[in-house]
């Protein structure tokens, strides 16, 4: 069986909200409905979140913040790849027993290594548990807090380190916090500036669930994850999966196998796709977007040929993080930033067309009238997005 590139572009548009008539509303359940369509939306970017609602929903900003801040619908978790996630809350639970528990797990041997290394104390796994204890006792008493007044609760927080290779001297508490949060114990919950911020108050988990997050078995989750993944990225290749969860190849062929994937042919590459999602998809019309940096769209794949062409150099930075993309029609074609005048600017890499040229740089007008005042820029900067920038 094969499923050409057409195909898979045709679905990119319509189960990734950016083809005419399949964006979601701008309420609260369509901002919920944004990150439930694509599993998860990346959040090492704060911006990024806010920017890939709004490039899929009649949402504006404030009704975000308020779906993730306020309403708690969302929340914001680490998870594959040891990554900073925004997901709905019946998925969280997923991709904590299917990733998170084991990225924690890593987390803390590594701690508890560097913590003996260091000769902090000879008993490092209890001391770093009583550490824990007594900062999420002092959490609980506030109600939220951020790591410096937990600090001041806690001062073995400020522990330095040595850490390998070069022995350097850190502060334990970023590592603390992160363990309590991937073991799902806190919650990344109000930045302390505004939605680009990079630095959060934190809550404790019962702020979202009352009760706890609900516990899953964790093969049952990793093959519940497989299967809302290639719902959303499918067909694909097998080592797609792999590299976007984290997982090793044994864990994720046996996520493949319950679920029954059908191997197909995408195009001379082999792939795989859910039993009952062979048929193809209708045309789902001509479409442009303007997504962020680091859009959980570019960011689903690991082989991204079949929609990137040859521009990899310009949108991506060393470390393989995507700058602002333009798409076309399901494929990447060239790439924005925001100006310190508030203005959006572009550069198309090829010919799109008349039609599709003026559908951009009206796309463009409205991106800058919709973030308003505030200054967007991407975390990890990427080659044209400094150039536009500059220019």
């Amino acid at each position: 069986m094969t499923i050409g590139t057409a195909e898979r572009r045709a679905r990119l548009g319509r189960r990734h909200l950016l083809a005419p008539a399949t964006g979601a509303p701008g309420s609260v359940a369509g901002v919920v409905g944004v990150a439930d369509a694509l599993v998860a939306l990346h959040a090492t970017d704060p911006a990024s979140v806010v920017l890939a609602v709004l490039a899929r929903s009649g949402a504006d900003v404030p009704t975000v913040e308020r779906v993730l801040h306020d309403e708690r619908a969302l929340v914001r978790m680490l998870s594959m790849r040891r990554t900073v996630w925004v997901v709905a809350l019946d998925v969280a639970p997923v991709v904590q027993a299917a990733c998170t528990l084991d990225v924690a797990a890593v987390q803390r041997r590594r701690l508890v290594e560097h913590i003996g290394r260091s000769g902090v104390t000879d008993e490092p796994a209890a001391w770093l548990a009583d550490v824990e204890a007594s900062t999420l006792k002092a959490l609980l008493e506030r109600g939220e807090a951020t790591a410096v007044e937990l600090v001041a609760d806690e001062p073995r927080l400020r522990t330095r380190l040595a850490v390998p290779p070069d022995d350097t001297a850190q502060n334990m508490t970023s590592r603390a916090m992160l363990l309590l949060s991937a073991d799902g114990h806190i919650v990344r919950g109000r930045p302390l500036g505004g939605w680009t911020s990079t630095q959060y108050r934190w809550s404790p988990v019962s702020a979202w669930w009352p009760d706890g997050m609900p516990e899953l078995e964790q093969g049952a989750a990793r093959t519940e994850l497989a299967r809302r993944w290639l719902t959303v990225f499918g067909p694909a290749p097998v080592a797609d999966l792999k590299w976007w969860t984290g997982w090793t190849m044994a864990r994720t062929r046996a996520a493949l196998a319950a679920l029954g994937a059908v191997p197909v042919d995408l195009d001379g590459v082999p792939g795989v796709v859910l039993p009952h999602d062979v048929e193809p998809v209708p045309d789902p019309g001509p479409w442009v977007a303007l997504l962020p940096a680091l859009d959980p769209t570019p960011m689903g794949w690991q082989d991204r040929a079949w929609f990137l062409g040859p521009h990899k150099a310009a949108l991506f930075d060393r470390s393989g993080n995507i700058g602002p993309t333009v798409w076309c029609d399901g494929r990447i074609v060239g790439g924005w930033a925001h100006r310190a005048d508030g203005t959006v600017a572009l550069r198309l890499l090829e010919d799109v067309g008349s039609e599709a040229t003026a559908a951009v740089h009206a796309a463009a007008e409205r991106l800058a009238a919709r973030i308003g005042d505030v200054r967007v820029t991407p975390r990890f900067r990427t080659p044209l997005e400094r150039e536009l920038v500059a220019s």
